[in-house]
């Protein structure tokens, strides 16, 4: 049985971890590096990092600390924001990352996806994708649409739709972010993410709303999740990574266990 995997997220705003609801009133938390090799000692089993303007303002990504984390842990990384052609990827990769996330860019230039697939592996390369509840059946069947460049515009596009495009033009993972789950601690959007992991062959990541460990189960059995993001439950302290998974382990999720 394949174990799930638990995902730290750092959002990263000036080369400082934030956390806010919805992209709005972030709060400065710490450094990224030192973050980072907290969790990996925690035992978590990958993180994320999220460059959560670069896309807005039209700015690269920070090499220099993606090449940081590198040197701080030994698990894998995705690495998001700022990433416009295949070029950034290769740097990001090269610098130390082992996956790379599209989001806006990929709603805007779809074949950077099979692109970067062709380039170096499926594995590689993670769709990141921000749907918002709709209730317009004719615009979006599933009741669900993309948004992008951090919550701020609407597509119109469809999210199991563009899911299964994404898919086809290689992508090797995605990540469903809930609109309106993102930081609000409430739990995941279920129906949003049992929506689209069972309807694409690939692995789907949970992300947005995560506040206690029940959560996490909940995502996991109702929706079958193959990893899910934490952010705000572990960044405040309310609770750790060895907390989280021990509650897991008693309800029977099959982890990885570090400790």
């Amino acid at each position: 049985m394949l174990t799930k995997r638990i995902i730290p997220c750092l959002d990263i705003h000036d080369k400082k971890v934030t956390k806010g609801v919805k992209f709005k009133n972030n709060v400065v938390l710490g450094d990224p590096v030192e973050m980072a090799a907290r969790y990996y000692d925690d035992g978590c089993d990958e993180l994320v990092f999220y460059d959560i303007t670069a896309s807005a303002e039209g700015r690269p990504i920070d090499i220099e600390m993606v090449t940081e984390v590198a040197h701080a842990i030994r698990i894998p990384f995705a690495v998001g924001g700022g990433i416009s052609t295949l070029e950034d990827m290769s740097r990001v990769l090269l610098a130390g990352a082992e996956k790379v996330s599209v989001n806006s860019l990929a709603v805007k230039n779809p074949d950077i996806i099979a692109q970067g697939s062709r380039a170096f592996g499926a594995q590689c390369i993670v769709l990141g994708m921000d749907p918002l509840a709709v209730d317009d059946p004719e615009r979006c069947p599933s009741g669900y649409e993309i948004t992008t460049r951090g919550f701020r515009e609407r597509t119109g596009m469809d999210a199991l739709e563009w899911a299964r495009r994404a898919v086809d033009l290689g992508v090797g993972e995605i990540v469903v972010n809930s609109v309106d789950a993102d930081g609000t601690r409430a739990g995941f959007q279920i129906p949003l993410t049992k929506l689209i992991a069972e309807n694409v062959p690939v692995p789907v990541v949970a992300s947005g709303g995560a506040g206690n460990a029940q959560h996490l189960v909940d995502v996991f059995e109702q929706a079958h999740a193959d990893a899910a993001i934490i952010a705000g439950m572990i960044h405040t302290g309310d609770t750790t990574i060895p907390a989280i998974k021990a509650e897991l382990v008693t309800a029977g999720i099959p982890i990885r266990q570090h400790w």
